[in-house]
């Protein structure tokens, strides 16, 4: 048998195995949601390479994936690697994967040169970290850091599955949901690396980038009610048409969040339309609206604008309105301590250190309520994510695996020098 060394360039192929049959829920394009046919095979044949590095491997109450290298000192915290497993609908490979990917590719080097950190080091697949298949987000590292809502068990798929009988498929539960938080104290750093999903690395020419931190995010789901009527025999003064009112509102989000002239980005990105005839009026229109920035309160104001804007467009159109709230994440910044040494390690590898802020949400969101958090962009091409087209050069993947192993050594020099 021909062993092939770990490197960048095995995590990516083992990312465009993961888009195909049997790992994705379609024969055509990648989706894989948290808890399908497609996430069992997945985390099946993940955990086969976990094993081969060298990781003991288990499932937590949330059906997260996680392998295990053992330090020389048992009562030290670990360093937790961690990605997501799950995809968006049509997605592209190595959104979320290849993190998780390049964290097994790490404990692969330390098992083959024999080597043991002073601290365990376990890489973590996380099963949902896009919410594309219930309605919330990042589920899988909200039930490792203990904060996920216990009435999260009680939302159903578009099929009306609920996440308690997705669970119970895969032998678990949500009343054991909460068995699957890390205890304080355990980890000593959580590292994750992951595709830039934006074009900033690209221009200026740089494969690596360390992040600064994660801008603070809300999630809002908008019902507009108005009367479903005939389309030739309800006049227009007497309409009360959801759709145009909807449209009315997605137009007035772009207006507020233009004017802001900052980071603030707001984005209706699913929109229902019921009955969704072509001869009827709209009665119910459903739509989403993401609003992020880097700082709580430029997205409370915007919150707040888009709130006050869409009921006045439901006063004067004579239609409900109601929002509910999906999630409400804050700011993540990264430490600085892990800042650091991150740079080091991106600078070790020959190109020059870079500073970058994420728009994008990630799993280190919910990673901070135990611990400090470091995050590692690496360019994709065009700047392309969320999409077939999605790309990683494997040359740019094996500048990340050295920036991490010089991080992961710098990391273990720092913790035996306390």
């Amino acid at each position: 048998m021909v062993t092939v060394a770990a490197s960048g360039a095995r995590a990516v192929a083992r990312c465009l195995e993961l888009s195909r049959s049997p790992y994705s829920d379609r024969a055509d394009r990648l989706f894989r949601g948290w808890l399908t046919p497609a996430y069992r095979a997945t985390i099946d044949r993940v955990g086969e390479w976990m094993a081969a590095a060298g990781m003991t491997v288990r499932r937590d109450a949330a059906i997260n994936l996680i392998g295990r290298y053992e330090g020389t000192r048992p009562d030290a915290p670990a360093l937790v690697i961690g990605s997501h497993l799950d995809s968006v609908r049509d997605g592209g490979a190595y959104d979320g994967p290849l993190g998780v990917m390049l964290g097994i590719e790490c404990v692969a080097a330390l098992h083959a040169d024999g080597r043991r950190l002073p601290f365990a080091i376990e890489v973590i697949g996380f099963g949902d970290e896009e919410g594309s298949r219930f309605p919330a987000a990042m589920l899988g590292s909200r039930a490792v850091a203990g904060t996920l809502h216990p009435d999260a068990a009680d939302m159903a798929d578009a099929a009306g599955i609920s996440v308690d009988a997705a669970l119970r498929e895969f032998g678990s539960a949500a009343a054991t949901l909460a068995t699957a938080r890390r205890a304080p104290g355990t980890m000593l750093a959580y590292l994750e690396a992951h595709i830039e999903q934006g074009p900033v690395l690209e221009a200026d020419r740089l494969a690596l980038g360390t992040v600064t931190g994660i801008a603070a995010q809300l999630r809002l789901e908008v019902t507009v009610t108005g009367v479903a009527g005939h389309a030739g025999t309800v006049t227009m003064p007497l309409r009360r048409d959801a759709l145009a009112a909807a449209a009315r509102m997605v137009s007035a989000i772009e207006d507020i969040a233009c004017a802001a002239a900052s980071d603030l980005v707001a984005t209706v990105g699913r929109i229902e339309v019921a009955p969704g005839a072509a001869n009827v009026i709209a009665g119910e229109v459903r739509f989403t609206v993401d609003i992020r920035a880097g700082a709580t309160d430029r997205r409370d104001r915007a919150g707040t604008a888009i709130g006050q804007a869409m009921r006045a467009i439901a006063r004067a159109r004579s239609v409900t309105l109601a929002v509910a709230t999906i999630h409400d994440l804050p700011p993540c910044p990264c430490d600085p301590r892990l800042m650091d040494l991150l740079d080091d390690a991106v600078v070790a590898t020959g190109q020059p250190s870079r500073r970058l802020m994420s728009g994008a949400g990630h799993d280190a969101m919910a990673m901070v309520a135990l611990g400090p958090v470091a995050m590692l962009f690496i360019r994709c091409a065009g700047g392309i994510s969320h999409h077939p087209a999605e790309h990683v050069d494997p040359a740019d993947a094996d500048s990340a695996f050295a920036a991490m192993r010089g991080f992961i050594d710098r990391l273990g020099d720092e913790y035996r020098d306390a």
